[in-house]
């Protein structure tokens, strides 16, 4: 029997599997991959990296991610923390409990130091944030850091936009933006002079939301004041500020008791409270969702004295 070269290529058909569609990656996925790369990278290109930790989400998340990145080995540098003496005790605490926990080694460098023997004098507003930036890069200096994770995302704030992932700071620990390198092809040049270093910025592509829902996948501790909480409160410029040893109230400041909860922590004489019924991860991320102002423009002082406020502060080598 004849068979018509038609009915051939109609059986042909029939019998040949439809291909598989490839797997779908996840957002996070990706994101977690491309910080993990970044870590390993940094570790087998530097000799002496270290990890900026605040205490906040997005150090935290820096050290979950680099945990990952070398497990079952232990994490091959330090966390190095600039303390202005003004950090919140509950913070502290969790600093501690984490490096405890995981067995890794921390180095703070605290600003009340370099104040009690006259290199630094407090400021007249009573804040310590700009203060950092003479104890971080002398802790560079000292400890021959040559490439400093930082836990900045392009979402945060105009001048953070402007990084790359590796971004380089002169002898000084000075940043100048037109000296950032092209990184095509998620390609990193590490290429450095002695005495400069490397700042590098794991989580670059992601959002707060996206740090949200990682923190929420992967079941990551943070500090209970990301979560909606009892405080007394006084308003300050638009936010909730708690009392302390940075001082306040001042005149005609009444302190109050609210529900509140920290977008990002940091010094508590210019890191303010949002009112918040957020007690849960789930809570946040529907929050942070509706948000249409980022952390740092909702409540951080600091950030509001000029558009370029974060700029000039990195050009001088903050973080």
């Amino acid at each position: 029997m004849t068979v018509r070269t038609s009915e051939v290529d109609d059986l042909a058909l029939e019998e040949t599997p439809a291909p598989e569609a490839p797997p779908q990656v996840d957002n996070l996925d990706a994101l977690e991959s491309e910080a993990i790369h970044i870590f390993r990278e940094v570790a087998g290109e530097f000799d002496r990296p270290v990890i900026l930790f605040s205490g906040g989400k997005d150090s935290t998340v820096l050290v979950h991610l680099a945990l990952k990145a070398f497990r079952p080995a232990p994490v091959p540098f330090p966390l190095l923390h600039v303390d202005t003496g003004h950090n919140f005790e509950e913070v502290l605490g969790f600093r501690d409990d984490l490096v405890a926990r995981h067995d890794l080694r921390l180095v703070v460098a605290r600003v009340q130091d370099w104040i009690d023997d006259g290199r630094l004098s407090e400021r007249p507003d009573g804040t310590r944030n700009p203060l950092q930036t003479q104890p971080l890069l002398e802790a560079i200096e000292q400890n021959r850091f040559d490439a400093v994770f930082g836990g900045g995302r392009r979402d945060e704030e105009r001048a953070r936009a402007k990084e790359r992932v590796f971004s380089l700071r002169d002898s000084f620990g000075q940043w100048d933006p037109r000296r950032q390198r092209p990184e095509l092809w998620n390609l990193y040049n590490g290429k450095h002079r002695a005495g400069e270093h490397m700042r590098v910025f794991p989580l670059s592509n992601w959002t707060e939301l996206d740090v949200w829902r990682y923190i929420q996948r992967e079941k990551i501790e943070l500090s209970q004041m990301y979560y909606a909480h009892r405080r007394e409160v006084f308003a300050r410029d638009g936010m909730w500020l708690t009392s302390g040893p940075w001082g306040g109230p001042g005149e005609g400041e009444t302190v109050t008791e609210k529900t509140v909860r920290y977008r990002t922590i940091g010094d508590g004489s210019c890191t303010g409270a949002v009112e918040s019924e957020a007690y849960t991860v789930d809570d946040v991320i529907a929050e942070v969702a509706a948000s249409r102002l980022t952390e740092r423009g909702a409540t951080r002082a600091d950030d509001r004295v000029s558009e370029a406020a974060m700029e000039d502060r990195k050009r001088e080598g903050y973080f």
